[in-house]
């Protein structure tokens, strides 16, 4: 018995924080810094891309649920709520567990976890419930995803260049949710020259491989951050990155470096945190935008543009690529010109979103160009005030705070902003008319800038 509660005791000491060690030699200090500033992007850039691969290949699973083994799109749609309401509420409640963890094994626990539920997923295909409780089960997974890469970049990057390396791992998104279809494909490819389609002999084998490469991908993944990703730099011998960036932003704590219990980092730092509320509503409200403007892009252009299938999902696909360089510019915009303020670039982002709504809207029938120039700025701009959100909610609270006020936030926009986009969105649209649905998306970005706007000067308390 003894035995057993030492090898817990060893097994849970992994996803405490990492004890610090003595510094190195001064001189050594600098170096040693660049170089795992540079191995702890790369982790959770690609890590968290990891996540995406076990995540967004259940959209490529759908048609053989439903063409193979006879599942109706109502039941298809509810296996992936599953998926959103479960991971709307990790993103919070693992987001605090993640900010007293040491983030290399507590990300690589989630990525391994969600990458063996794959492998499982198949072996259900039988029972629409069974296939949602794992698919929930998979969404409480990914929910550790987030917080430890938003742990790792509060220690390792300094407040004032956090705009720019938060835009820079946001990446991870549209490179991990692009290159599904393409790996599949590569799969697909190979099994082909293997002749491994008689493995199933019904028509099947992509829908097994949709699951089980990523998954085997995810797990190798998940052993390569534990690998390469540390906690802290005081683990690694290495001071503080605001020592070492001369950058002492004013978080409300007199040590930046305590660890604090759960209830203090929810009740002190969360939900006694008004700015942070403001920015958890306006993340309704863009995610409004966000997932409404893209989730029904096909329904609509198709639908009411007369424009045809292929060119639609040509839209789409520029919609979601260009939010890479605008992410890019705004985490950039906000750290170079406003010197780590996020309300402004977000405020000047939603301003011309709302505009290229407007625009894609009233565009006539026919204009295709137009559509697609309209989705391309939406796209574009979106994704700045998205990933700005997420900057503000850590740059407000202690760093040791970091995951669990991006959870609140991410809570507030996948509970209700996703939401109302997909099922708010449908109900407006077969009572009034596409009208009324763009009127829903123009009323949300008037609230989300209106909200955006009240934290204009909301940068701690330097400014």
């Amino acid at each position: 018995m003894r035995l057993k509660e030492t090898m817990l005791d060893k097994l849970l000491a992994l996803y405490r924080p990492a004890a610090r060690i003595a510094r190195l030699p001064k001189e050594a200090q600098d170096a040693s810094y660049k170089a795992l500033r540079w191995q702890m992007m790369l982790s959770i850039f690609f890590g968290y891309a990891g996540f995406y691969l076990v995540r967004k290949n259940f959209s490529l699973a759908k048609p053989y649920l439903i063409n193979h083994y006879g599942f109706s799109k109502g039941d298809v749609g509810l296996i992936a709520t599953g998926l959103a309401v479960a991971y709307g509420l990790s993103k919070f409640v693992m987001g605090n567990v993640s900010d007293r963890s040491n983030p290399r094994y507590f990300m690589a626990t989630g990525l391994i976890l969600s990458g063996a539920i794959n492998l499982l997923f198949p072996s259900l295909v039988g029972s629409l419930w069974a296939m949602l409780a794992l698919w929930f089960a998979n969404g409480w997974a990914q929910g550790m995803g987030w917080a430890p890469c938003a742990r790792t970049l509060t220690h390792w990057f300094s407040d004032d260049e956090r705009g720019t390396k938060f835009a820079v791992w946001n990446l991870a998104h549209n490179i991990g949710g692009g290159i599904v279809g393409p790996i599949i494909n590569g799969a697909l490819a190979l099994a082909a020259v293997l002749g491994l389609a008689a493995l199933t002999g019904d028509g099947t084998l992509p829908f097994f491989l949709i699951f089980y490469v990523p998954a085997v991908m995810a797990i190798a993944m998940g052993v390569l951050i534990i690998i390469f990703l540390r906690d802290t730099p005081q683990s690694c011998g290495l001071p503080p990155i605001e020592e070492y960036a001369n950058d002492y932003p004013d978080t409300g704590v007199a040590d930046p470096e305590r660890e604090m219990t759960a209830k203090e980092i929810l009740v002190e730092h969360v939900l006694n945190n008004k700015p942070l509320w403001i920015i958890a509503f306006a993340n309704i409200f863009v995610y409004v935008i966000r997932y409404g403007v893209l989730d029904w892009a096909p329904t609509y252009l198709t639908a009411v543009k007369g424009c045809p299938q292929d060119t639609a999902r040509w839209q789409f696909f520029v919609y979601e690529w260009a939010g890479i360089p605008g992410t890019l510019l705004a985490g950039w915009a906000s750290d170079k010109f406003f010197h780590g303020r996020r309300g402004p670039v977000s405020v000047i982002y939603m301003l011309f979103v709302t505009l290229a709504v407007y625009v894609y809207w009233q565009n006539p029938a026919g204009r295709f160009w137009v559509d697609s120039l309209s989705l391309f700025v939406i796209g574009f701009l979106i994704y700045g005030p998205v990933m700005l959100i997420g900057v503000s909610a850590v740059d407000m609270v202690p760093k040791k705070a970091a995951g669990t006020a991006a959870g609140f936030t991410g809570f507030f926009g996948y509970m209700f902003g996703a939401v109302i986009a997909e099922v708010g969105i449908g109900r407006v649209v077969d009572r009034w008319g596409w009208d009324g649905g763009f009127k829903l998306l123009l009323t949300a970005c008037v609230l989300a800038i209106a909200l955006l706007a009240l934290t204009w000067k909301k940068h701690h308390e330097k400014d």
